[in-house]
């Protein structure tokens, strides 16, 4: 609902708040903290959440890092957001249209068309869905 509404700082609020509360840590509240994150431009927060999941061996997937790099297109962050795509192979986590669709346009945004070209490119060979 905070991602929703774009009240991304409720959101971050309400993400802390959780190990107080004893309430258990999952991908679902992750993905839609991160989410909220990309609403108000948050990239630094979104990245944080993303190595808290993975201090708390929650494997992040393929939605909560198309969120992120979302976030970092958005934040005009096209380094990070190549580097979470490169994260995502490493741990073994799939990519998607969507995945590349964001990390492509990030580096438009930025005027890397030979980057985004490259991705372009990668998408075929890995024949992405």
């Amino acid at each position: 609902a905070c991602e929703k509404g774009g009240q991304w700082e409720k959101a971050w609020h309400l993400f802390s708040a959780i190990g107080a509360c004893r309430v258990e840590l999952d991908e679902i509240i992750s993905t839609a903290t991160i989410s909220a994150c990309q609403k108000g431009s948050k990239w630094q927060d979104a990245l944080q959440l993303c190595s808290a999941m993975a201090s708390c061996k929650l494997r992040s997937s393929t939605v909560s890092y198309s969120a992120a790099i979302s976030c970092c297109e958005k934040s005009g962050e096209w380094e990070t957001a190549l580097q979470l795509l490169k994260t995502m192979a490493t741990h073994h986590v799939e990519s998607n249209v969507i995945t590349f669709n964001a990390a492509i346009s990030a580096c438009e945004k930025a005027g890397k068309w030979d980057k985004a070209l490259q991705l372009v490119d990668a998408m075929v060979q890995n024949r992405v869905e």
